[in-house]
């Protein structure tokens, strides 16, 4: 089975050859399900391009190629085989592949979720750059809101990476709610231990709605292929802002039904953007352009 993955991906990338003449060639691509919305490859090309190399972004996406979880491990061997840079990892992997990799980057350690991977010669290293993406998205489109108390949905991979955002933003308590309590208690654990805040876990997202500033979803509810909002929006109270991860669509639900009800809001299309800046200066060692990002990212859609 691990040959049938070398071959696939071998497949993927000589379906984009080299141009020859037009510099240095980069392959990356992003594993994960549900991702065929993803402007992340029109991202790191068009990025890649302005900076004079050729960059082959490949999705890999488990659900259009019949992989099953368990062979995330001979994914990320195969790539590496292939002559891969590295490879972005997205739900719902972000947790489960560091059991994958030789070393860890502090914050991905710190974080416990690595959202890109690089090749080095004799090793692969798991980096997270959601946390960076998700604060400085946070400085940028929500300057002034307050952080006293923050709710948090989702304690997967992305959720670790924002909660560890929210209180390096200076978030003085932290309520996280998962439909795994244990997931969320864990995470609460690891970040009280980390934060001089309050970081706790509840059972019912309801009963922490009232008396919190603001609510972050990290969830994969309100994507393209998990449609809905994660929680009762009839709770909300306009004072309140609300924040997502999702960019696939822009504007989910819950965002739709916040806005409407008068709620300061937050898309994902900024983390998206800032977590490939950094990425993209992983897998090329070149400082990538947030503004050009942000650009390529809009012509993409």
């Amino acid at each position: 089975m691990a040959d049938d993955i070398v071959d696939l991906l071998s497949d993927l990338a000589a379906r984009r050859p080299p141009n020859p003449g037009q510099g240095d060639r980069v392959v990356a691509g992003l594993a994960g399900r549900g991702i065929q919305e993803s402007r992340t490859p029109a991202m790191h090309e068009r990025e890649a391009a302005r900076h004079g190399l050729q960059c082959t972004y490949l999705l890999i996406d488990f659900d259009r190629l019949g992989l099953v979880d368990e062979q995330i491990g001979a994914v990320i061997a195969a790539a590496r085989h292939c002559g891969f840079h590295g490879l972005n990892v997205t739900h719902p992997f972000k947790q489960v592949v560091s059991g994958h990799l030789d070393a860890l980057a502090p914050e991905a350690e710190a974080i416990g979720a690595v959202n890109t991977v690089i090749f080095q010669r004799d090793r692969t290293v798991g980096h997270n750059t959601d946390n960076w993406g998700f604060a400085e998205s946070f400085r940028a489109g929500m300057q002034g809101a307050a952080l006293g108390r923050v709710f948090q949905l989702g304690a997967g991979g992305a959720g670790a990476a924002v909660a560890h955002a929210l209180l390096d933003l200076g978030a003085g308590e932290l309520v996280i709610v998962d439909v795994d309590p244990e997931k969320a208690e864990a995470l609460a654990r690891r970040m009280s231990r980390r934060f001089d805040a309050t970081v706790s876990a509840v059972r019912s997202a309801e009963s922490a709605l009232a008396d919190v500033n603001g609510i972050v979803n990290t969830t994969p509810i309100g994507m393209a292929k998990y449609p809905g909002v994660p929680f009762n929006v009839d709770r909300l109270d306009p004072l309140q802002w609300v924040a997502e991860i999702i960019y696939f669509p822009p504007e989910t639900e819950l965002l739709r039904q916040a806005r409407a009800r008068g709620c300061r809001t937050l898309a994902g299309t900024g983390m998206a953007i800032y977590q490939a800046v950094r990425a993209f200066e992983l897998f090329t060692g070149r400082v990538a352009d947030p503004k050009a990002m942000a650009s390529h990212f809009e012509s993409a859609a």
